[in-house]
């Protein structure tokens, strides 16, 4: 397997919306390893294929590092579509490999239900709340080419910029592979 370079804040394929899977090959198979191993790598808990370069709309979450889901089984969603929200919304703090070393607190759905593709090539319809949810949006928002700074208010954007700056500029103090400049 292999860790990938992550890309960071400023990599314009960030910004784009992914495009849909044409089925699960080889090929496939191999890049959602090395997806795992880069995740893993760099201590995340999800990773969008973007994250890595690759415009596919696919990504993966693996809870069990956080305390309470050390049972919880790693997902693959293939070419993923939010169905359903609760009207409850939740705020809490997040933090993106995309944006290392950076924290903000952003409001999300309680609670989703998500169709995907999984690596069987099966439809699944998972219905998802508290931890799971807020992660699986925030994958889910990379495939739609949004990162954190597009989730809060304006006031807060104006007070990350310096950092901001910092990632795009790959001044920030990293202890992963990132993307070069």
């Amino acid at each position: 397997m292999a860790i990938l370079p992550i890309t960071v804040y400023g990599d314009k394929i960030l910004n784009e919306k992914t495009k849909n899977v044409n089925g699960v090959d080889d090929e496939l198979i191999l890049i959602i390893r090395n997806m795992f191993d880069t995740m893993r790598n760099a201590g995340g808990i999800g990773l969008a294929a973007n994250q890595v370069g690759i415009s596919k709309s696919l990504f993966i979450v693996d809870l069990s590092p956080v305390e309470g889901y050390e049972d919880s089984k790693p997902i693959v969603l293939i070419n993923p579509i939010i169905t359903s929200e609760s009207d409850e919304n939740v705020i809490y703090e997040e933090g993106c490999l995309s944006l290392p070393n950076l924290r903000a607190d952003v409001e999300r759905p309680d609670a989703i239900q998500i169709k995907y593709i999984n690596t069987d090539e099966k439809e699944v319809i998972l219905e998802v709340d508290d931890w799971l949810s807020r992660v699986i949006q925030h994958e889910y928002d990379h495939l739609l080419g949004k990162l954190i700074p597009d989730r809060v208010d304006q006031k807060l954007k104006k007070m990350l910029q310096k950092e901001l700056a910092q990632i795009m500029n790959r001044e920030a103090d990293i202890n992963y592979p990132i993307t070069e400049k």
